[in-house]
């Protein structure tokens, strides 16, 4: 089965593309009914309802995981304020490791400006 991806308010809609050019379905919060007021709790029963990964800037994420260990996966972005193109370039880079790190069921992958960190 293909990973699926659900991108959370505060990254760009522009992601979406970008996971898309890689052939990974992906929605962003911002296309739900008053998605930019999505709570987590509502994002994380979309990713599970729907088998998705959580693509996040907020550590929030983090912290439910690490006291739930339960789904839903988080690729959680930490590379601070960029550019949408340096983001794009990042990520990019990463891509065929963070996917390899999913199909993997690895649960949790965080992306840094010069690092990887796979749990």
């Amino acid at each position: 089965m293909s990973l699926k991806f659900i991108i959370d308010t505060q990254l760009p809609p522009l992601l979406i593309e970008f996971f898309q050019w890689k052939g990974y379905n992906s929605i962003h919060t911002t296309f739900f009914q008053d998605g930019h007021l999505l709570k987590d709790k509502q994002i994380r029963e979309i990713a599970i309802n729907e088998d998705r990964i959580i693509v996040t800037k907020d550590e929030d994420f983090i912290d439910y995981y690490l006291l739930k260990r339960s789904p839903p996966k988080i690729l959680l972005i930490e590379t601070g304020n960029i550019s949408n193109r340096d983001l794009f370039i990042i990520l990019n880079k990463y891509f065929s490791e963070i996917i390899k790190s999913f199909e993997n069921n690895n649960d949790l992958v965080i992306v840094q400006q010069n690092n990887l960190i796979i749990y």
